[in-house]
């Protein structure tokens, strides 16, 4: 059981997983914890979760983070690229972050945050935490080959969740108390699930995301795994009230359970 009291005087960071379209549960983990009066003070994001850390931290509400989701499209026409890997222009994104993002910078922000993104040219995962923020924000949820890769200081950077899908470690010694909220869903799958080259390509991923988080789910203090995220694709734009309301309804019911005043 948790004391809220004794909450009160703590450093509290906040981790987020990647998922797609699935991290969106993230935005109704985040509308608990502030109904229960638990207000993460550091946040560290990947992919999906790197885009509502960056939300948070900069003090937009959880339904405005639900619109921001519902207004931003995924897969249309006018955002392909023709002359970059990748299918969708990641670069034509930035324009639906400029209004929750005027200032784009990591120092404009409310609270302090960690976006993680992969160095495609080294191979190894980076944090940033200062400077420019939207490219950086849009390099750590460029999922391959879906998305292009983003130039940063002309180096590409993709997916943070590649190499680090719950970057936990730059709250390990900054923070006296963690909270994770994991939203890659996993689950055996039947041979009748991986009949073609997307369902395949999407399994591998999904496998390569997982595997690289097992040890670092034991870290958090508190850690919320929504339930029944499965059923959500990753670029699934149908499913996001979805994802919302599975988050909420799953960190309630458990806050209600481990919260002890």
């Amino acid at each position: 059981m948790i004391k809220l009291s004794d909450l009160s005087n703590k450093t509290i960071g906040l981790v987020l997983s990647g998922g797609g379209v699935k991290g969106v549960a993230h935005v109704g983990v985040i509308k608990a914890l502030l109904e229960h009066g638990i207000v993460p003070d550091i946040v560290s994001g990947a992919s999906a979760g790197g885009i509502v850390g960056a939300l948070y931290a900069n003090g937009i509400e959880p339904e405005d983070m639900l619109h921001f989701f519902k207004d931003t499209p995924l897969l249309k026409y006018n955002l392909l690229t023709i002359n970059k890997p990748g299918l969708f222009d990641t670069s034509k994104y930035l324009v639906f972050f400029e209004n929750y993002f005027p200032t784009n910078t990591f120092e404009a922000l409310q609270k302090k945050l960690f976006i993680v993104a992969t160095n495609l040219e080294t191979g190894e995962s980076e944090f940033f935490n200062q400077g420019e923020l939207i490219n950086k924000v849009l390099a750590s949820a460029a999922l391959p080959p879906v998305f292009s890769p983003v130039s940063i200081n002309g180096r590409l950077y993709a997916d943070g969740g590649i190499m680090n899908n719950f970057p936990v470690d730059p709250l390990i010694d900054t923070t006296d108390f963690i909270i994770g909220s994991y939203t890659t869903a996993m689950k055996v799958v039947g041979e009748n699930e991986l009949k073609n080259s997307f369902q395949l390509s999407q399994r591998a991923n999904l496998l390569m995301l997982h595997s690289n988080v097992r040890d670092k789910l034991s870290i958090p203090d508190l850690l919320f795994i929504p339930n029944h995220l499965d059923v959500i694709g990753v670029l699934d734009k149908k499913g996001i009230e979805k994802a919302y309301n599975i988050g909420y309804e799953y960190a309630s019911k458990l806050l209600e359970n481990v919260l002890v005043s």
